[in-house]
C-alpha cells in the first residue's frame, strides 16, 4: 500500500499517525492474548499452569477501597466532613480563611 504523505494536510498526516497508533495498539494486544494463549497450552501440557510455573498468583482485578474514617467536621454543617486526604472541601478553605485553625474543625 502506497500513499502520498506529501499531499496530506497537517491535520490529515496527525490523524493518520493516531490511527496508526491505534492499529499498534491492537496488533499487540491480539498477539499478547494469542502468546498468553500458546503459553498457557504448553504449560498445560504437563499437567501445570501458569501460576504454578511462575511462581505468581494470577491478577486479580482492582477492589473498591473502603471509604476513609473522617478527620474534620464542619461545625454549619455536621454532614459535611473531610478524611483530611486529597483537595480541601470548600467548607475547610471559608474556615481557614475566617481564621480558625484545621484543629478546631478536628473530631
Amino acid at each position: 500500500m502506497t500513499m502520498d504523505l506529501e499531499s496530506l494536510s497537517r491535520d490529515d498526516l496527525k490523524k493518520l499517525r493516531r490511527d496508526v497508533e491505534k492499529a499498534i495498539a491492537s496488533v499487540d494486544d491480539r498477539n499478547r492474548q494469542r502468546a498468553l494463549e500458546a503459553a498457557e497450552r504448553a504449560v498445560a501440557e504437563f499437567g501445570f499452569t501458569l501460576a504454578d510455573v511462575t511462581g505468581m498468583a494470577p491478577a486479580r482485578g482492582r477492589g473498591r477501597r473502603a471509604p476513609l474514617p473522617a478527620k474534620y467536621r464542619n461545625p454549619a454543617n455536621p454532614a459535611q466532613t473531610w478524611s483530611g486526604r486529597g483537595r480541601r472541601p470548600d467548607w475547610v478553605n471559608a474556615a481557614l480563611a475566617e481564621g480558625k485553625a484545621l484543629s478546631d474543625l478536628a473530631i
